[in-house]
């Protein structure tokens, strides 16, 4: 998995492509604490070119979430495709996430 990091200002936004499996979650999971030992508003997990999405992968992201809710973060997925709004959905997780379409409209919520 290639993740993209881009610090705006007390936002963070997260960019993955690839897998969001097994093989990828230990890394983003080290990834996402570091960023949150600083304290941050918001993460923002662009999920747009996330392909694929296994039982690890929907640990991991609600992992993200409480560990967002613990460090006093607020936390957002964008670009959900229809496969992972998909399997959301199928698993009944969708409604445990807030989502929006774009980078820029999640930014503007939380700014």
């Amino acid at each position: 998995m290639k993740t993209t990091i881009q610090d705006c200002e007390d936002i963070v936004v997260v960019k993955l492509a690839g897998e969001l499996c097994a093989d990828t979650c230990e890394t983003l999971r080290d990834t996402i604490s570091e960023l949150l030992v600083q304290p941050r508003k918001a993460l923002v997990l662009d999920m747009g070119d996330i392909g694929f999405i296994d039982s690890m992968g929907l640990e991991l992201l609600l992992w993200i979430r409480d560990y967002c809710r613990l460090s006093v973060s607020q936390f957002r997925m964008v670009g959900l495709n229809d496969h992972c709004k998909k399997i959301l959905e199928m698993t009944r997780l969708l409604s445990e996430f807030t989502y929006a379409s774009e980078v820029a409209q999640a930014v503007k919520t939380l700014a």
